[in-house]
């Protein structure tokens, strides 16, 4: 293990964060919202810590190893939550303790979209502000911005990369340099969210407003500016411009540049991943709608069609906007659509959940496994598309749903040892660990009434979710510290 280099790059990527905090310092003292004093105070003492940390090992330039990669990572996105917790803490409204900020900060960077504050209309509009570029800038993960920037400072990339994401399709580069494939997905993830922009102004919405949800959308975030969420506006153009923008966010970036850099839409429906993306999303669409009309909780189709379609991409792509109180919806529709973000996007997308490509192999899997029954001696490979997949990538996925379902069934436990009921406990878990946002039962509007252990628990389970549980895991191995 390099400790000192990986001191020196926490100390450079803890001042880098302080900037963050610059456009809604900016927008606080220009408004006079009351916010300046507590941005101002985040940035000042993010910039002096990253210093502090930074100035001793500064001349340290050592490669990194993959497990040095794995603990920058880990230990980044921990301090980082810890650095967009500083500015809710300090600042008068709203008033937040410790938990809160850190959970508010957490669930922000993790693009998981659960809340613990109430009363979102009134806050600064600065403070609005913050919250969701925190969800911007966790979109496509810190560290894989950073990746374009780190060999300027003298540190190997790749092993963060590989560290920040570790799904089946991993090690798939679009361009021959580390560097160049960080930029070529910060282009298309600029370039979805200015579109996304312009789309909610053209829509109706005013341009702070655009420009915040953008972000939210874009990042499969679910944050909104208002308590009443995307359903605040009562305007189907405007949840048209949504569904759209979730669905790209959702489909691998890696796809996005190929159908881009070929001008070939019939790309995407070359891709096994991404066809079952959209049938399990048309799938439960269909029955979502056709529940909610036939069932009578619409009298109208049109009302059916565009709330049902809007609350099963939301929930099925793990972004966590809402139109409608789904969670208060009879029979087993919000059970159903909360099933759905378990597969989430696709991998390489901003989505959270166990990643289509996943959900895909296991699904395969086990068909292969009802096959060798009637066929005992028969070489049965798993294919995606016209592909063979190897033994060992179909391994890793049956060893992360294994790990995954351990972890939801210790942190759900632990939830229901606090006090909260079944339906909150086992849905706060799924929308936590999925990076979903909102649940069940008394987690259905927000999570300010829950305990504060549960709280902590939950924080924990964002975090797993956003480094896909191995990353984090791995730490806790006793091989990984050995030399």
């Amino acid at each position: 293990m390099h400790f000192s280099t990986i001191q020196r790059i926490l100390g450079l990527l803890l001042m880098a964060s302080s900037s963050t905090m610059l456009p809604p310092l900016v927008m606080a003292w220009w408004l006079d919202d009351g916010s300046q004093v507590a941005f101002f105070t985040a940035l000042l003492s993010v910039l002096a810590a990253g210093a502090l940390c930074w100035y001793p090992v500064r001349t340290q330039r050592r490669e990194l190893r993959v497990r040095d990669g794995f603990l920058v990572v880990t230990l980044f996105w921990v301090v980082l939550v810890l650095v967009g917790a500083t500015p809710f803490a300090l600042a008068d409204q709203p008033h937040m303790g410790f938990t809160d900020a850190i959970f508010e900060a957490a669930s922000g960077l993790t693009t998981t979209g659960a809340t613990v504050i109430t009363g979102i209309d009134h806050l600064p509009m600065s403070i609005r502000f913050y919250r969701q570029e925190l969800q911007w800038l966790g979109g496509m993960g810190i560290i894989v911005l950073a990746v374009a920037v780190l060999p300027m400072l003298g540190i190997g990339g790749m092993q963060l990369y590989r560290a920040e994401t570790p799904g089946p399709m991993k090690d798939n580069k679009l361009t021959p340099r580390i560097t160049e494939t960080a930029k070529a997905l910060w282009y298309i993830y600029l370039g979805l969210t200015i579109s996304c922009a312009l789309a909610y102004w053209v829509a109706g919405m005013d341009v702070f407003d655009a420009i915040s949800h953008s972000f939210s959308t874009v990042a499969i975030g679910g944050f909104s500016t208002h308590d009443l969420s995307i359903g605040y506006f009562q305007s189907p153009a405007i949840e048209l411009v949504a569904v759209v923008f979730m669905l790209l966010a959702g489909i691998n970036f890696s796809l996005h540049f190929v159908a881009w850099r070929s001008m070939n839409p019939l790309t995407y429906f070359r891709d096994s991943e991404f066809m079952a993306y959209m049938t399990v999303l048309t799938v439960a669409a269909a029955i979502t709608v056709s529940y909610l009309y036939l069932g009578g909780i619409f009298d109208h189709f049109g009302d059916a069609l565009h709330h049902g379609v809007f609350q099963a991409v939301s929930i099925g792509t793990t972004t966590g906007f809402t139109t409608a109180a789904y969670f208060h919806w009879p029979g087993f529709l919000p059970v159903m659509l909360l099933f759905t973000s378990f597969i989430g996007g696709c991998a390489g997308s901003t989505g959270g959940g166990m990643k289509v490509i996943r959900f895909l192999l296991l699904f395969k899997q086990g068909m292969r496994e009802i096959s060798r029954l009637v066929h005992p001696s028969a070489q049965i490979p798993v294919k995606v598309g016209n592909k063979a997949m190897p033994e060992r990538i179909v391994e890793a996925v049956w060893g992360f749903f294994a790990i995954y379902v351990g972890c939801f069934t210790v942190m759900m436990l632990a939830l229901l040892a606090t006090g909260l009921d079944q339906v909150t406990a086992f849905s706060a878990v799924a929308a936590c660990l999925n990076n979903l946002g909102p649940g069940l039962g008394d987690v259905g509007f927000h999570y300010a009434d829950i305990n504060t252990t549960a709280k902590w628990v939950l924080c924990l389970a964002m975090i797993l979710g956003r480094l896909e549980i191995f990353t984090l895991l791995v730490l806790l191995s006793p091989a990984f510290w050995r030399r």
